[in-house]
């Protein structure tokens, strides 16, 4: 990739590389985020082929699967590579067409892939025959040497778990178990779910404890706000309402005496007008 880069300015190419690595980290904990930093470099320098896969994987990551299988398309015509043929494959089933799928499982550039690579067409391949309704189909197509060879390659749990669900939905529960425990055995990185599956197929129900806990802790805080707003209210409702004071017999004397002024200087004035008359 760097070797790639070197085409571009010194400036662009440091850049360009930092969104890559962004695009690197955000991948599988926040693909949306990592598909973000893949188009900024895709602006940037759209002619380099490890710029156009990183976009294409950032894609595929968003099932945008459209957009990634015309950015692998793109990389593959850059580089000549058959390394992104099973991916490709995968986003033609992404798009609802497997039958496009399954016939690329049949082109010679299968023939040309590392053993990974072929070992991801068939996972593919079958993938593509369930998504035909041939269950059956699917489980044949993933007996291979690499499912019955007792070594564990990076592929082996994830080709172990697939032939364990194809079996699965065929009706062999007994056999699906048997291989979903292969699986986790040879399951080192937590790939799959396999474990959920055993426990799944053994009737065994798991418990989240710290979901558990929170729950509670959010029960037994609200319990607490509903006391105290009810303390509240009660401590409002008990409190006496301060009553009007009765007059004290100075300011009633007052009163009296000021009605009394007023009654004479009304008569006052009426005797004054009688006069003049």
């Amino acid at each position: 990739m760097r070797q790639e880069l070197m085409s571009l300015p010194k400036g662009l190419a440091e850049e360009v590389a930092r969104n890559l690595v962004m695009v690197a980290n955000l991948l599988d904990e926040d693909p949306e985020q990592a598909y973000a930093y893949s188009r900024i470099a895709l602006r940037l320098a759209s002619r380099v082929a490890a710029v156009r896969e990183a976009a294409g994987f950032a894609s595929y990551a968003t099932a945008k699967y459209s957009e990634a299988l015309a950015e692998f398309r793109a990389a593959r015509r850059m580089t000549g590579s058959v390394e992104l043929w099973p991916v490709m494959a995968d986003c033609e089933r992404g798009m609802g067409r497997p039958e496009r799928a399954l016939a690329m499982a049949g082109e010679p550039e299968v023939n040309k892939l590392d053993k990974a690579g072929q070992v991801e067409m068939r996972l593919v391949a079958a993938g593509a025959r369930k998504d035909m309704g041939q269950a059956e189909a699917a489980v044949v197509t993933l007996q291979s040497p690499e499912l019955a060879s007792n070594s564990v390659q990076p592929w082996t749990a994830r080709l172990r778990y697939a032939y364990a669900d194809a079996l699965l939905e065929v009706g062999r529960e007994s056999e699906a178990r048997e291989w979903f425990a292969k699986a986790l055995e040879a399951d080192q990185g937590g790939q799959t779910d396999a474990s959920d599956r055993l426990a799944e197929l053994d009737g065994v129900e798991f418990t989240d404890a710290l979901v558990e806990a929170d729950a509670e802790a959010e029960a037994d805080a609200a319990a607490e706000a509903e006391t105290e707003a009810s303390a509240e209210s009660g401590e409002a409702a008990e409190e006496p309402v301060e009553a009007e004071k009765p007059a004290e017999p100075a300011e009633a004397a007052d009163a009296a005496e000021s009605a009394d002024v007023e009654k004479t200087v009304a008569a006052d004035a009426d005797k004054a007008g009688d006069d003049k008359s």
